[in-house]
């Protein structure tokens, strides 16, 4: 390697002259710390400037990774491809709690329909784009369209947490965000195995599409399978600390699986969390611990992530493409807008879905992050190995840069779309506690008395709802107090036993 071409870490080990083995498990401890002090202090900025974490993670792994200060090793970041699967497991698993067999027989066929429409409008409309105006390849096409459909939903779900948002608009949303991954995943299952096809020269038939959809179906049968046996395992006799090493253990196995096949873990995942929210009860406490464990995992995968953007391909024209890449990804950007949005409203009006629900529905599915850069990240991978480099970094770069720019108009459209559908910030404070006037000789002063009295019960009422701890942070209180009362008892022992 040569010496322009070396990260700070590698040559801070090259001063103290640190070599062999040890060196190579320094520089990926010292990367590790690096990483995870840097995307913290990334966000004590971006929570002034109210982004979102994911934003944050991003643009640090820009500005550390080889594009600007060159902080990271190379090495590192071309040896830690697997975090991408493994945050896809948590990613897909935490999402699975979605999936309530109750909510999704109350929401019906509609549900289904909406999703179909809003991901498949946004899938075609980026691949007309991209094969007949741009002129790009096919496969690269297929990828990028399959990517367009996936939606981000953390950002839309932090935004009704804060907003304490409610009704058929919500329940629409959530709903839709839920199943539009599954969707995603079989587009990506479609769109990589015909890439597959055509790179390496074979004929698309059925079996070179269908196959990998198979062997997806097959993915999501033994999830299933995980997800009883993590019921099974996880008994109300467990510790809190006990189950959240349960619930690990058998998401890293089955990511394991997963990866010895060259199968993404995503669908199996998802199987495993809808078998557990459907058949456990206080499900949403193993769900909280779970949320509280994997924040280090996720900044590791974004940080890594951004650190694979790439200025110059972003700049420049590529091998493959007649336009530069800021281009393609500034039109991919408003397009996949449009094929949301007009998405949802098709879908909306053909289910009769209520007209504010139709009418802003689509603007809290502008997010896109997580799902899509774990399967951007395992279609470089695929480009990568089939000898299109090009095509890899521009798929990268393409989904990194419009992530961050839908982080940071997501949470605010979302916020909009809540509003505009009357979920919240509506009500009347005379509503609260109407004054009927029945005498004239009422006084404006004994009014005045009643209207204070009613804003004080609803800011009463208010502050009693806001009490109660997050559901989340109950579960890890419970867990830290349960193992510091066990580490108290056995402390306690072994301090008799000495006696």
């Amino acid at each position: 390697m040569e010496e322009t071409s070396l990260s700070l870490i590698e040559k801070l080990l090259d001063a103290l002259n640190i070599t062999g083995g040890v060196r190579t498990a320094s520089s990926i401890i010292i990367a590790l710390g690096v990483i995870l002090i840097c995307g913290f202090l990334m966000t004590r900025l971006t929570k002034l400037l109210k982004l979102p974490n994911v934003t944050a993670y991003i643009v640090t792994g820009i500005l550390i990774g080889p594009c600007v200060i060159n902080l990271i090793p190379k090495d590192f970041i071309k040896g830690t491809d697997f975090i991408s699967d493994i945050a896809l497991a948590f990613i897909a698993f935490t999402a699975g709690q979605f999936f309530k067999v109750s909510e999704l027989k109350k929401a019906g066929l509609k549900v289904v329909v909406i999703t179909l429409f809003e991901a498949l409008s946004a899938f075609i409309i980026i691949f007309i784009l991209c094969f007949f105006a741009f002129r790009l390849s096919v496969s690269f096409s297929l990828v990028l369209a399959a990517l367009s459909s996936a939606t981000a939903p953390a950002s839309t779900m932090m935004t009704i947490k804060q907003t304490k948002a409610k009704g058929d608009y919500v329940n629409t949303l959530l709903e839709v965000v839920a199943l539009d991954d599954v969707v995603t995943l079989i587009l990506y299952s479609v769109a990589i195995s015909t890439c597959m096809a055509l790179t390496g020269g074979g004929k698309i038939g059925f079996m070179e599409v269908g196959w990998p959809i198979i062997q997806n179906l097959i993915c999501l049968i033994i999830g299933f399978a995980f997800g009883f046996a993590l019921r099974f395992l996880i008994s109300s006799r467990r510790t809190t600390d006990n189950r959240l090493i349960i619930v690990v253990a058998v998401l890293l196995l089955f990511c394991g699986v997963c990866s010895l096949f060259g199968q993404s873990p995503l669908l199996g995942c998802m199987a495993i969390g809808m078998v557990y929210t459907n058949t456990a009860k206080n499900e949403e406490k193993l769900f909280a611990q779970v949320n509280y464990f994997i924040p280090p995992i996720m900044l590791i995968f974004f940080v890594r992530s951004g650190m694979n953007f790439d200025f110059g391909a972003f700049t420049s024209t590529s091998s493959f493409a007649a336009v530069p890449l800021i281009v393609i990804a500034i039109v991919y950007f408003f397009a996949r807008i449009v094929g949301k949005y007009g998405g949802a409203y098709l879908g909306g009006l053909i289910t009769r879905a209520p007209k504010r629900t139709r009418n802003f529905l689509g603007l809290g599915l502008i997010p896109q992050a997580g799902v899509a850069i774990g399967l951007a990240a395992m279609g470089s991978r695929i480009f990568e190995t089939n000898g299109l480099t090009a095509e890899a970094t521009a798929l990268t770069t393409i989904i990194l840069a419009s992530s961050i720019l839908y982080e940071l108009i997501g949470p605010g459209s979302a916020k909009l779309g809540l509003y505009l559908s009357r979920s919240y910030g509506h009500e009347d404070i005379n509503e609260v506690a109407p004054i009927t006037e029945t005498k004239q000789e009422d006084s404006t002063s004994s009014k005045q008395v009643d209207i204070l009295v009613a804003q004080i019960n609803k800011i009463s009422k208010e502050i009693k709802e806001l009490e109660p701890e997050e559901k989340d942070e109950e579960a890890f209180n419970e867990a830290a107090e349960e193992y510091e009362s066990e580490n108290y008892i056995h402390n306690r022992r072994g301090f008799i036993n000495r006696k």
